[in-house]
């Protein structure tokens, strides 16, 4: 090959080099999307649970509904999970409020028998509780309010590894719990997850889970 053409040849590599780093890296980091972005296959409601633009999953109450005891109306996974990593975000309106069910043993019956993240409109609260949002309900207050203001997309990264809860919300954590030695010590460690269906207004999108081994 002459000169010229070694020089042309590799003009061709650095040009494709270049290309291949311009485009983002498609890390495969264990998550699989919970939602096809189309439709609710996989979950099981009775409710007013829809899949909007862009694949938001909303809620969207009927005139005169109200309370959190109607167990078939949450929108609930299939099946049940053990170990998991789940990554999603949610948003409410003012005076908003929802929650993650974790580990539920009995699809009616969620409070008894799996526990609750909470999703409430507790942005600025100086002390929040166990029922304010973030809290593990009945069980431990986040360590700290980072609950944005109602309209705002908030995101929640929750770890149930064996007995070990771990939260985070925004960015920061906020429960690094030993659930056997706390009042959620005798509620299985496999389950449904759920959201909640208080009868008001919640979106959730980018709704990921990463099973644990």
């Amino acid at each position: 090959m002459t000169r010229n053409g070694i020089a042309t040849l590799m003009g061709i590599v650095l040009a494709a080099a270049a290309v291949h780093a311009a485009e983002p890296a498609q890390a495969d980091d264990g998550f699989v999307p919970m939602f096809d972005g189309k439709t609710l296959d996989g979950w099981v409601t009775t409710g007013n649970w829809i899949v909007e633009a862009d694949g938001v999953i909303a809620l969207h109450p009927r005139a005169g509904e109200k309370g959190w005891q109607r167990y078939d109306a949450y929108l609930t996974t299939d099946r049940k999970y053990k170990d998991f990593v789940l990554d999603l975000e949610f948003k409410i309106n003012a005076a908003g409020n929802s929650g993650v069910f974790l580990r539920v043993g009995d699809r009616m019956s969620q409070v008894n028998s799996g526990f609750e993240i909470q999703i409430l409109d507790t942005h600025g609260l100086e002390k929040p509780g166990n029922h304010d949002c973030g809290g593990v309900i009945g069980t431990a207050a986040p360590s700290k309010n980072m609950a944005k203001p109602a309209g705002e997309w908030n995101r929640y990264v929750i770890t149930c590894h064996g007995n070990q809860l771990k939260v985070e919300l925004n960015g920061e954590q906020i429960h690094d719990l030993e659930l056997d030695k706390t009042p959620l010590k005798n509620r299985p460690l496999e389950g449904y997850i759920g959201f909640q269906d208080e009868a008001k207004p919640v979106w959730y999108r980018n709704v990921r889970i990463k099973e644990l081994k």
